[in-house]
């Protein structure tokens, strides 16, 4: 499937409750990609703007117990109406507060897809130690640990970091598409997570759109780093081939290894 292709065409309505420092960024990289992006976090509206949403990204980042509580009320709804829930677990280990409230959205909402980098995944799956920050992690993640937690809440987990996992529990894909440039700028994994919210928008197979909403990301990184040298131009270019890529781009960088249940 020509995910790229079907993001254009349908505009896909993705509703973001999310943080303060990467809202703009967000939302100009699915404006980028062809989606059509909505910052609402007022519990007052949530519900009602979700209704008319395809799907909803939830993100921590600076979350205040407020916004949480339009997470849920915003995740439930989303759950009755079939629309996909996507959460980054920023930070999860960083805080009491954070942990409580993962915890309670993993508890309350159907989550479709749970992105977070190799740390943050590592603390759901109770085997990682105390985070220093938001941004603290790993590179490197033994996927039996992802799967472990695809299976805990019944969603998709992808684990970024050097190399990508993708899992639905069963099956898992390792992704080798990116940049080292990427952890240096604020919000490329926040944005990824949205432009993930775009791509399972317009899929039914959650798992494939998965694995191809990070090789997308991580090949218009790769186009994007071919004509810059710091994150600043860096930040602008991703914007740009974000707008410029396409399917082939993609077919021609992905970096993908794909494993059945019987091949662990």
């Amino acid at each position: 499937m020509d995910y790229i292709t079907a993001i254009r065409k349908q505009k896909p309505l993705i509703h973001n409750i999310t943080n303060i420092v990467v809202a703009n960024f967000s939302a100009n990289g699915l404006l980028a990609i062809g989606a059509s992006p909505v910052m609402a976090n007022a519990p007052e509206e949530v519900e009602e703007m979700v209704s008319h949403a395809n799907a909803l990204v939830l993100n921590i980042g600076t979350c205040t117990q407020t916004q949480v509580r339009a997470m849920l009320l915003a995740g439930k709804t989303a759950n009755d109406q079939g629309i996909p829930v996507i959460l980054d677990p920023v930070g999860v280990g960083a805080t009491s507060f954070r942990k409580q409230a993962v915890k309670q959205i993993l508890g309350e909402i159907n989550v479709s897809v749970i992105r977070g980098n190799t740390g943050e995944i590592a603390i759901l799956g109770e085997v990682g130690s105390e985070m220093k920050g938001v941004d603290a992690s790993t590179d490197h993640i033994n996927p039996n640990i992802p799967k472990q937690v695809s299976r805990r809440y019944g969603s998709i987990v992808i684990t970024t970091g050097e190399t990508d996992v993708i899992t639905d529990g069963e099956r898992y894909s390792l992704c080798k598409n990116g940049v080292p440039m990427l952890p240096k700028v604020t919000g490329s994994g926040c944005l990824l997570t949205a432009i993930i919210g775009a791509f399972v928008s317009v899929a039914d197979d959650r798992y494939h759109a998965s694995v191809n909403a990070v090789s997308s990301y991580g090949a218009a990184s790769e186009i994007a780093m071919e004509t810059v040298s710091g994150p600043g131009a860096f930040s602008a270019a991703l914007m740009d081939s974000l707008y410029n890529l396409t399917n082939q781009d993609v077919t021609k960088r992905k970096r993908i290894q794909m494993f059945t249940a019987q091949e662990d």
